[in-house]
């Protein structure tokens, strides 16, 4: 089990080690010594460490054989092993990409199980020192430190929970791509992210301690090796490069193809060029790290070409990855197992593997949320079993149906942690991808995804730890004297946000045939509903200004990025659709709904002025120039707001009287923040009072998710012990109850039941119980 070891040793073993501390004091120049020809990425991290110190204490970095911190690699010869405890060595051996740290007498020594496992080890000494791995993507201020201290015979062992871990770029046209070769790194080539751009990338990983990088991909950027540079950068950093579902063996093909390939892209009647393209690219890369996603979709990710049925795409893919690996035997290693492969059953490729198709065992499958953050498929008995394991693409940017959200990043980090979770639990331990779109706004959740896939246990699994590790990292980027309120700020732009994300406040969708989509309409919210929301996000919004004041200077920049402009700019896209929706009924001024616009334009703009224009292009609050950012048409409509029934009960999931087996889970999801995680087989009761004997409507109000085991995702139901009803919540693939299920993060269920005389007056027994492993209930309510 995954493991986090601190150990302090105290005389018993070596009685020298309580003589001194290693410490850090200002103005010191501090000596290193680190093993002979070490790895690129090794200089790479001690470089990027010396920066950092420099920032904390105002020293210098020297290399010397004399030193106070001494860097090696099992299997190297360095002081770092010899001066390890073997067992501690024998347990680090085990890990890939693993470190050891320990002090003795005033020396400080890192030993990596491998060069990037060394490369993590020296950036947690700028963890420790508190430099923020956002110290240049957020403007995180480093503070200056008079000294830092580690106790004498401290020793930290840590190594990742999942093997290959990183981020995708994608949907950057708004975002990354203007902001880089406009702002960033000037170049008179349209849509270059160039390698000065992808440094910047590279370090945060290496910081953030992640190793696996898919690069942007859509028609607006030049491909990432088609820009001299960025490979170089690549191995500079240690970065293993990946490519995403529809991008087989390293090859941009929406981009690279109209470039180098020859006819259509088209393996069934165009192979030899297919191959020859691919080929190209794999000789071109057999120096560096890769990560071969294999098979083929059709370009930018479209459905396979020259093959329609699915018994046509069955035959052609098993052919391709057998052309595939053949190509990597024959330019990599003949033991081909040894390259790391991937392959991503994703859209219509999940129906030919479904079909039978036979992947090579040692390849890894990789599994993909709905695109809004619930994982469809997990690994079965038989997948966990794989040599090659089991991995996870997840989103918390996406273009596409029912909407786009490009802007904010909203996805509750409940909702990842759950997902991400389970998907560990499952076996999906091998690979997690995170796909980013332009990696800010989404810093927090970044985090947050890349600490789990490098601790799955170092967060506590109930709301409890959720909300420890956002306190903490707000206590990190703003001091402990205001992360508890910006917690509490925090928790609520996403419990908002997890109602109804900003971008789906129009409506609106995308890509529906029928032209109502386009068009902004009302939302089926109550006019008391409506004046809520908005009191709640104007209150979170004020809070944020208050303490705006109170944030020292040099924090200001970053406070605006991670805080003020995402929880602002929300509350704005939510006042401009609901006084909106009030005005077209005659029941509020269009002058609110137009004002909040023109703050969101501002608040924008800002955003791209800051330093000095460091992130100007960076930020779009009208990505795609959707109707749902434009300002709000000033119309009226004669038909009432909605009179919605008051309920006989109402209750979040966490309001249960009584469970029996495992204990209902909380996380902080829902409505609410207190929907249940209900372990298969378990259940729980509700009470309700009720004088008549009519039969009644329970709605259920469940998370979203999809079944565990592919099949089935069912609850069972009765009141007062009478009848016993399964409910089957599953749903298939954007079919119009999913749609709804992600646009409201709730699959809302009824069923009637008959009420009877239970001779304890007027109280009435509902209990759920949870048939299949999945079912998360958010909220409970009884209707005449």
């Amino acid at each position: 089990m995954k493991k986090t070891l601190i150990i302090a040793f105290f005389g018993m073993i070596y009685p020298y080690l309580s003589f001194a501390d290693f410490v850090f004091s200002s103005k010191a120049n501090v000596k290193v010594s680190v093993e002979k020809n070490a790895p690129e990425v090794i200089g790479t991290a001690l470089e990027i460490f010396s920066k950092d110190y420099k920032a904390v204490f105002g020293g210098d970095i020297l290399k010397d054989n004399q030193a106070q911190i001494y860097i090696g690699t099992i299997g190297k010869n360095s002081l770092s092993e010899k001066m390890m405890d073997p067992k501690s060595v024998q347990q680090l051996a085990l890990h890939k990409e693993g470190y050891l740290m320990r002090v003795i007498q005033d020396k400080l020594y890192i030993l990596g199980s491998d060069k990037r496992g060394t490369a993590y080890g020296i950036l947690e000494i700028s963890r420790k020192i508190g430099v923020s791995p956002w110290e240049w993507w957020a403007d995180s201020a480093i503070e200056k430190k008079a000294s830092f201290k580690l106790k004498n015979g401290f020793i930290l062992l840590e190594y990742p929970s999942v093997a290959q871990r990183g981020i995708f770029l994608n949907d950057e046209d708004w975002g990354i791509t203007p902001w880089s070769y406009l702002t960033h790194e000037p170049s008179d080539k349209k849509g270059q992210i160039g390698p000065k751009t992808h440094a910047r990338i590279f370090e945060l990983l290496l910081r953030l301690r992640a190793n696996t990088f898919w690069p942007a991909m859509h028609e607006c950027s030049v491909a990432f090796y088609l820009t001299p540079g960025n490979k170089e950068m690549a191995d500079k950093y240690g970065i293993v490069m990946g490519s995403s579902h529809c991008e087989p063996m390293m090859r941009n093909a929406n981009a690279e193809w109209k470039i180098e390939g020859t006819g259509s892209y088209d393996y069934v009647n165009n192979r030899q060029n297919l191959l020859k393209f691919w080929e190209e690219r794999v000789k071109q890369l057999k120096k560096s790290d890769n990560l071969y996603t294999l098979g083929i979709r059709g370009i930018h990710d479209g459905k396979m070409q020259g093959a329609n049925t699915v018994k046509e795409q069955y035959d052609a893919l098993t052919n391709v990855i057998k052309d595939q690996r053949e190509m990597i035997a024959k330019y990599l290693n003949p033991a081909v197992e040894k390259v790391p492969q991937v392959f991503i059953p994703y859209k219509e490729v999940l129906d030919v593997y479904n079909m039978g198709l036979q992947v090579p065992d040692d390849v890894t499958l990789m599994w993909c949320d709905d695109n809004y953050g619930y994982i469809r498929n997990f690994p079965n008995e038989k997948e966990r079993l794989r040599k090659g394991g089991n991995g996870v693409y997840y989103h918390i940017s996406y273009w596409g149906r029912p909407h786009d959200y490009l802007w904010l990043a909203t996805n509750h980090p409940a909702q990842i942690y759950t997902q991400m979770k389970l998907a560990y639990d499952k076996g999906a331990k091998d690979l997690w991808i995170l796909n980013v779109g332009d990696i800010k706004p989404g810093e927090y959740l970044i985090e947050l995804f890349l600490d789990m896939a490098w601790n799955i246990n170092a967060i506590e699994n109930n709301q409890k730890g959720l909300n420890k590790h956002l306190d903490n990292w707000l206590s990190r980027e703003f001091g402990e004297q205001n992360s508890a309120a910006l917690a509490g700020i925090m928790q609520e732009y996403y419990r908002l946000a997890y109602i109804r994300k900003p971008e789906f406040m129009g409506n609106t969708r995308t890509e529906e045939k029928d032209p109502k989509y386009k068009v902004v309409s009302d939302l089926n919210w109550t006019e008391a509903e409506i004046k809520q929301r908005l009191a709640d996000y104007e209150k979170i919004s004020k809070q944020v200004v208050q303490l705006s004041a109170s944030i020292p200077t040099e924090k200001k920049d970053a406070w605006f990025e991670l805080i003020e402009y995402p929880v602002r700019a929300a509350a704005e896209m939510n006042k401009k659709h609901l006084y909106g929706q009030l005005a077209r009924h005659s029941l509020a001024s269009w002058a609110s709904s137009d004002a909040a616009y023109e703050n969101i334009v501002a608040l924008t703009q800002k955003y791209n002025a800051l330093g000095q224009g460091k992130w100007n292009k960076m930020m779009d609050y009208s990505p795609r120039k959707l109707p749902v950012f434009e300002k709000v048409e000033h119309q009226q409509v004669n038909v009432p707001l909605p009179k919605k029934q008051t309920p006989l009960l109402s209750v979040n999931g966490q309001n249960y009287v009584e469970f029996s087996g495992e204990n209902p889970l909380v996380h902080g999801l829902g409505y609410q923040q207190a929907a249940i995680s209900l372990q298969q087989n378990s259940t729980v009761q509700y009470i309700f009072n009720y004088t008549g004997t009519d039969s009644l409507w329970v709605e259920m109000a469940l998370v979203p998710n999809h079944p565990v085991d592919g099949k089935h995702l069912r609850y069972e139901i009765s009141v007062d012990g009478g009848e016993k009803q399964v409910i089957a919540y599953k749903t298939n693939d954007r079919d119009e109850e999913w749609k709804n299920n992600v646009l409201t993060n709730q699959a809302i269920k009824r069923s009637k039941h008959q009420i009877k005389n239970t001779g304890k007056g007027n109280s009435h027994r509902i209990q759920i119980k949870a048939v299949d492993e999945g079912v998360m209930i958010d909220q409970v309510r009884v209707y005449k």
